[in-house]
């Protein structure tokens, strides 16, 4: 290009009319007096391109306050554009960039990836409350881990108009008493909202309970305050939508960068610190970047002491002594928070035909082999105990609240339990008991009694000692060795018509304790199950795969060869070996 620039110029200074030297280039007249006035300024090196760029661009960013919104965002991963441009406007820049320029800088630093921008919604209404404490969005949350593997819940209340969290109470269970509590605790510290808005939660309310509906202790809660309780349509969380939003922000912002927590006053301690950053100095899109503190107002005092709370009596203050000062207003008061003031109880059952066993709500599964068979239900808040003959059958989570125990002691079909060991063995007495010789066919099946009887895969071929007593089945090895417990397909009474039977031998020797190993695949909030114990990991190693090593006491947890933690083994659950439907391979679960 420089050369034929050259040439051109030195066609003009020979005579040759620019019209004709630019026909002959293809360039307009312009260009070639454009050649020859810089060829004549700056010679040879006047021919060569030059950049197009403005020496000045008054609309761009200045260099200095791209990289301060760089460095926010670095800091903060959380903040978007918006929130930038607050923080930019706090700290006194000016001119601010506007939300769009601040979009483009973390797009070009690839510090977010660009979205596809989503079309609005035509039908959707947006609606907020005129003033604090007319409104309260009610709501349950779970994601709280814990150190030992367990999950705590977290009873959360927003205020419709402020957006400041008037409840946020961690517990172990989210029962229908936690949740009163909680929001008990809310009317005492705060006063009493004119409306309060909930999904229908058995928590709630009673509106899809079985039966003839009742009236809730939520509801009974609203209604002797004078508290307009308010439900959301069944499918519809967008009615609650500034509590969901909340406990979108409450995961982002702390669940998913936190540890799993010692115990629950930890997660609470952790909680209410964070909390109060929310409340009254981390601004709000939804409020014009306002802090929520700054629109709520709660009830006066003198109109709370005007109006004292009312609540049942199972959920009254606890009394202070007389010495003590009053205690101030923002503090809540101690709540009795244990379910568990009844004790365990027994209730003898007798299994239906179906097998299904009802309980007040709660279905225990026996099969309709166990039909007619009575049975003893050990039973507290947390666990249900099944017995069979003075042995335990099984163990299940316990549904049943409180009040249930109550009303079965109220009945006189129900005791007070006593003494019991914290896992009883089976029953010792082996009257009864015979034992046949069976070999298991390719798919894992034996027969008894006429019918097929499913032992396990992992038996498919051998010749086992099959060991009934009519309430359990153990499978034994050659040596004599327990390798299974079954629930028993037969009644006791037709264990001794099976064909090959014969009085049963000593008991079943005890495998000797050995290590086992499992992988699992550690799931989106960091844990995963492994012998019927849940172990938490935290969410650094979620999706990843780690091997469990467990031994007689304990469970070593490792990540490639390195050992990422120890835990203690609280269960005696084996792990066992499954076939897998899609490729046809053994793997441990």
């Amino acid at each position: 290009m420089v050369e034929q620039r050259y040439h051109a110029v030195m066609e003009v200074a020979a005579g040759v009319p620019v019209t004709q030297v630019a026909a002959r280039y293809g360039v307009s007249r312009q260009s070639v007096h454009s050649w020859v006035r810089k060829y004549e300024q700056s010679g040879l090196a006047g021919l060569t391109d030059r950049s197009h760029r403005p020496a000045s661009c008054p609309h761009r960013i200045a260099s200095e306050v791209e990289a301060v919104v760089c460095e926010l965002r670095r800091r903060h991963p959380t903040w978007g554009p918006r929130r930038l441009v607050h923080e930019l406007e706090r700290r006194g820049l000016a001119p601010v960039p506007s939300r769009a320029t601040v979009y483009r800088v973390l797009i070009r630093n690839s510090l977010i990836e660009p979205g596809v921008r989503r079309r609005r919604r035509s039908d959707y209404r947006r609606w907020e409350r005129s003033a604090a404490m007319e409104l309260w969005q009610m709501d349950i949350v779970g994601g709280l881990l814990l150190a030992d593997g367990g999950e705590c819940k977290m009873v959360t209340g927003i205020d419709d108009h402020s957006r400041f969290m008037v409840i946020a109470k961690v517990v172990q269970r989210a029962t229908a008493r936690a949740v009163c509590s909680a929001f008990g605790e809310a009317l005492v510290r705060f006063g009493v909202p004119e409306e309060v808005l909930t999904d229908n939660g058995k928590q709630f309310t009673a509106r899809f309970s079985p039966g003839k509906p009742g009236e809730a202790m939520f509801d009974r809660i609203c209604r002797e305050n004078g508290i307009t309780h308010r439900l959301t349509k069944p499918r519809s969380p967008t009615t609650t939508g500034k509590i969901e939003r909340f406990h979108q922000t409450l995961r982002r912002e702390l669940l998913d960068q936190q540890d799993p927590f010692t115990d629950l006053a930890t997660a609470q301690a952790t909680v209410d610190a964070w909390l109060e950053e929310y409340n009254r100095m981390r601004p709000h899109q939804g409020l014009d970047m306002a802090v929520p503190a700054s629109r709520f107002v709660p009830r006066p005092r003198a109109e709370q002491d005007a109006l004292p709370v009312r609540l049942p009596a199972r959920l009254d203050p606890v009394p202070a002594p007389a010495s003590a000062e009053p205690e101030p207003a923002t503090v809540p008061r101690a709540w009795p928070m244990t379910e568990g003031e009844v004790g365990a109880i027994e209730v003898d059952r007798v299994v239906p035909a179906s097998g299904n066993l009802s309980l007040r709500g709660q279905q225990i599964w026996f099969g309709p082999a166990l039909a007619g068979t009575t049975v003893t239900l050990r039973i507290d808040v947390n666990r249900l105990h099944v017995l069979i003959g003075g042995g335990r059958h099984k163990t299940l989570p316990s549904k049943l609240s409180g009040r249930d125990l109550k009303a079965l002691l109220a009945g006189g079909d129900a005791r007070p339990a006593g003494p019991w060991a914290e896992e009883p063995g089976p029953a010792r007495d082996t009257k009864g008991t015979v034992e046949v010789d069976r070999t298991v066919n390719a798919v894992g099946y034996v027969g008894l009694g006429g019918d097929k009887v499913l032992i396990g895969w992992p038996f498919a071929g051998q010749r086992v000692t099959l060991r009934l007593d009519g309430r359990v089945l153990q499978v034994l090895d050659e040596q004599r060795v327990l390798k299974a417990t079954l629930p028993s397909p037969l009644p006791a009474s037709a264990c001794g018509r099976l064909q090959g039977s014969r009085p049963a031998g000593p008991p079943p020797l005890l495998p000797p304790p050995a290590e086992q190993i499992a992988e699992r695949t550690v799931s989106s909030v960091g844990g995963f199950m492994v012998a019927g114990q849940r172990i938490q990991l935290g969410r650094g190693y979620a999706h990843q795969v780690v091997t469990a090593h467990l031994a007689e006491d304990v469970i070593r947890v490792f990540h490639g060869p390195e050992l990422i933690t120890t835990v203690p083994r609280v269960t005696r659950k084996e792990v066992v070996v499954r076939k897998s439907g899609e490729h046809n391979r053994r793997k441990i679960v």
